[in-house]
């Protein structure tokens, strides 16, 4: 009587449950559906899904993976509670889809194995999770909004407060405004100031004096200041490029243009340039091995060229040699400029490469810290590397290395 009772209990248990309960056999085929599960899967009758492969109930692109992970189950069966974190999807008679939390147990009956599953669908929970993503995200919205008409009602208090200090104060108060706009325009602003001035001045005594020679023999005093100015435009033209490149670059505007060209006539074409702005005495001189055609950009490869000489002549003191080399061979295309200049410490070193970034010894040299990160990205353009070797008062030498494609 007891077992009868009890038989009763489980099957009202079964049928009045409020979760879907399936079970399947080792053949992992359904034999038991209860009432609710029925209802969730869009079913009226038991003997619609009864003797089905479990598979009838899993989405179409699913059901292969599916297959796999039950036979999985079979071998180690244990049991596997609701919440784990799968993202699980079943399907409907109507072939509707829905979101489903599923836990797995298995158990033996008179030698046969059976698993039952518990069907929960979470379609409500999962929308009440997006509503309160939903809410959180306005609500984020909100605070934003509103923080932002805080920070303009603070802004223009702090004006109100500026506009009644001295004059002195209210400069100084927006000058400290502009530097928070980013350390980039802060330094931008600081080394444009600073290298425009020096040839700007140039370019203004120079014409001031070109205008007292006014006589013919005084022409070789007018053709002196005359390439002084070129020379002070140049230089303007080179700091406005730095700027400029360096805006590409980080806009990923650099366009590559390969081309075979004659790697020695370029290096000494670039070094006929550089003599002209060479200190007294400085002497650059060049060696080439290997084949004399290679497959770069010319453009990029240039000035990587002028930049690495430039550094070499302002670095290194009047009456010294600037070596530049370069060599060709089958696997790779290799630049190397040294100089007997003023170095560059170990500490420096690591930072080098880095935007407006100047060495310590260097700063009250002309320059604006842009062209090492310049070259450095170019070399990166053209699948290329750097390297720097260099002791304080010993001068250094940078090693620029391609693949070559020639």
């Amino acid at each position: 009587m007891q077992s009868i009772a009890d038989s009763k209990l489980f099957q009202t248990l079964f049928d009045h449950a409020s979760i879907g309960i399936i079970v399947v056999n080792e053949s992992t085929e359904i034999t038991l559906v209860n009432q609710f599960a029925l209802s969730q899967f869009g079913y009226s009758n038991v003997d619609d899904l009864k003797g089905q492969p479990i598979e009838v109930l899993v989405p179409m692109r699913y059901q292969h993976s599916h297959v796999e992970h039950r036979n999985n189950y079979q071998h180690n069966r244990k049991s596997r509670p609701m919440g784990i974190g799968l993202d699980l999807l079943a399907k409907r008679k109507d072939g509707s889809e829905f979101p489903v939390e599923v836990s797995l147990g298995g158990y033996d009956i008179e030698g046969k194995n059976f698993v039952v599953a518990f069907v929960n669908d979470i379609t409500q929970r999962n929308d009440a999770e997006k509503a309160i993503s939903k809410l959180n995200e306005d609500l984020e919205k909100k605070v934003k909004e509103r923080t932002e008409k805080l920070e303009v009602i603070v802004e223009k208090l702090n004006k109100q407060i500026i506009e009644t200090e001295e004059k002195d104060k209210e400069l100084r108060a927006a000058l400290d405004k502009e530097k928070e706009l980013g350390e980039l325009k802060s330094r931008f602003v600081s080394v444009a100031s600073h290298e425009f001035r020096t040839p700007l001045s140039t370019v203004l005594s120079s014409i001031y004096l070109l205008q007292k020679y006014k006589t013919t023999d005084e022409q070789p005093k007018r053709d002196k200041h005359i390439q002084r100015i070129i020379s002070s435009v140049n230089l303007l033209t080179d700091i406005l490029n730095d700027f400029l490149n360096v805006g590409k670059i980080e806009e990923g505007k650099i366009q590559m243009r390969y081309c075979t060209f004659d790697i020695y006539k370029s290096i000494s074409d670039t070094i006929t340039e550089m003599r002209g702005v060479a200190k007294k005495g400085q002497e650059i001189k060049y060696s080439h091995a290997g084949s004399n055609e290679v497959e770069l950009d010319p453009g990029l490869f240039k000035h990587i060229t002028l930049n690495l000489l430039s550094n070499a002549i302002k670095f290194s003191p009047e009456n010294s040699n600037i070596y530049i080399s370069t060599e060709v061979d089958d696997t790779c295309v290799q630049l190397k400029v040294k100089d007997n200049g003023i170095g560059i410490s170990k500490d420096d070193q690591e930072h080098l490469f880095e935007r407006f970034y100047r060495a310590t010894n260097a700063l009250n040299i002309q320059g604006t810290g842009l062209g090492l990160h310049i070259v450095l990205k170019y070399a990166e353009q053209m699948n290329g590397k750097i390297t720097c070797k260099s002791e304080i008062d010993k001068g250094t030498e940078f090693t620029v290395t391609f693949l070559n494609k020639y």
